[in-house]
């Protein structure tokens, strides 16, 4: 019998050939893919791999991973415009909570967006998420040397009795002239009397909002209504309220006229040409949650230097849903991220009732005012 070795003659020859036969069909696959790869433009790119199998060379496919669209890179509003597409998609645990059965919407997604808060016990409980938010919102993080209690311009150590609200007055968190002041009250109910005493005392420009006041300017912010309010101070009041939802698509506004009577803050602020707002009083009677997370996903609260807000707890406040123990979690990551943004809670001050979320707590109140200062500003 003939035997050849594969460096030898002609035999070895056509050894090498047929191993090179069976090392040109894989390759040809591989060069297939590769050009429909660059072809397809939901292919970005191909990973290929040669392995040995039982002493011959097989080709394999690792994976093929779909192109990402350059605007899903950073670019603000993504969020939104895929919540367009698919409102199931991209929703984190818990977000249920925060959207109301009847009438969902897209967030939107700013500077900053919400952080939702691990569960107090680790799990949903009740109780736990209730005595956490309590405590938060009865503890101060920051002790002033001086405040403006109600009622009063003139910086005090100490309120001369027990007050609804203070704000610190540090004289580095004060305004440097009285030129620049400016102050916003968002009140329905006339439990602004004092705020608007002391920010007028303190020679501000003040704005007051009120869709219900029949005497104040309707919708147009540049058609206000100026009335005198103590110590000389002038007061531009104005029908409308506070927006939480950013509208889809923004029609160009000309300073001091945004149309319609529901703005967001910084709309506001830019429709009268404000930069910065040093005071600000709200009780928006349960739809301080949604504002205030517009604020925080908007980067809003950057320019506001005192915040004073009264928190509803009786029910789960507009646009807000889920489980108690869902809600209470929302408000708590609400709070933290007021927090975030670098506000400082001096003073709170509980209100009557002791009903949360319809439910009768003895050890909890219906109702906060509570007290920020901005240490970031």
């Amino acid at each position: 019998m003939r035997t050849c070795a594969p460096w030898r003659g002609r035999c070895g020859v056509s050894l090498r050939s047929g191993v090179l036969l069976l090392l040109i069909p894989p390759f040809l696959l591989a060069l297939q893919l590769l050009v429909v790869g660059s072809l397809l433009p939901g292919v970005a790119r191909v990973w290929m791999g040669l392995e040995e199998r039982d002493g011959g060379v097989a080709f394999s496919v690792i994976s093929i991973q779909p192109k990402r669209s350059s605007r899903h890179r950073g670019t603000p509003g993504v969020a939104e415009e895929e919540a367009e597409v698919d409102d199931g998609q991209r929703r984190g645990e818990g977000a249920r909570a925060y959207e109301d059965e009847n009438e969902m919407h897209s967030r939107q997604v700013g500077p900053r967006a919400l952080e939702v808060q691990l569960w107090a016990a680790g799990e949903p409980s009740f109780t736990a998420e209730l005595n956490r938010i309590i405590s938060y919102i009865t503890r101060p993080q920051m002790n002033c040397s001086k405040v403006l209690s109600p009622g009063r311009a003139q910086p005090a150590q100490s309120p001369a009795a027990p007050a609804h609200w203070l704000l610190c007055a540090e004289d580095w968190l004060l305004p440097a002239t009285h030129k620049t002041c400016v102050a916003y009250s968002f009140s329905m109910d006339g439990g602004d009397a004092d705020f608007l005493k002391t920010v007028s005392g303190l020679g501000c420009e003040i704005h007051c909002f009120d869709p219900s006041n029949s005497n104040a300017s309707g919708g147009h912010l540049g058609n206000s209504l100026a009335s005198n309010h103590g110590n000389g101070g002038v007061v531009s009041q104005h029908k409308m309220w506070l927006e939480w939802r950013a509208p889809k698509k923004r029609a160009h506004k000309r300073r001091g006229n945004p149309g319609g009577v529901s703005q967001t803050l910084a709309d506001i602020m830019a429709a009268l040409g404000h930069h910065t707002v040093h005071f600000l009083y709200a009780d928006l009677l349960s739809g301080e949650w949604r504002v205030f997370q517009n604020w925080i996903e908007a980067g809003t609260l950057q320019n506001v230097h005192h915040l004073v807000a009264k928190v509803h707890l009786q029910w789960a406040g507009f646009e807000v849903g889920g489980r108690d123990e869902e809600v209470l979690r929302y408000w708590f990551s609400v709070l933290q991220g007021l927090q975030a943004c670098g506000l400082k809670l001096v003073h709170s001050s509980a209100g009557e009732g002791h009903s949360v979320l319809k439910q009768t707590v003895a050890n909890a109140h219906s109702s906060y005012t509570l007290s920020w200062v901005n240490t970031r500003h």
